[in-house]
């Protein structure tokens, strides 16, 4: 049983992989779009990180986005509706949640498979 640790920092890992699954949480980089111009961020940084350890969004298996406001809800589906796989989409639900940063509208916790 390996578990690899992607980006190892004192609070947390950037990813962490076991039993050819990875784990991961995208927050956006740029802050300063509405939710749907975060959402799409977030959702690019996701990209980035199933590349880098050999997987891709066709493989997600379940996604939980947190939303700071509900009346987002829509702004952030579009975003996510011009991102997903079509064929492959995962499990996902979304909640509203206070988030540590308050300039972060969105957050994106997903499992996927390599």
């Amino acid at each position: 049983m390996t578990i690899t640790r992607i980006d190892v920092a004192p609070r947390m890992s950037e990813a962490v992989i076991h039993n050819d699954t990875v784990y991961y949480t995208s927050v956006p980089e740029d802050l300063t779009g509405d939710a749907e111009a975060q959402t799409a961020d977030a959702l690019a940084v996701i990209d980035r990180i199933l590349a880098r350890v050999g997987s891709d969004k066709s493989k997600i298996l379940d996604a939980t986005i947190f939303l700071t406001e509900k009346a987002d809800f829509a702004a952030m589906n579009r975003a996510w509706d011009a991102w997903v796989s079509p064929d492959n989409a995962p499990v996902r639900c979304t909640v509203q949640a206070g988030l540590m940063d308050p300039q972060f509208k969105v957050e994106i916790k997903v499992i996927a498979a390599l």
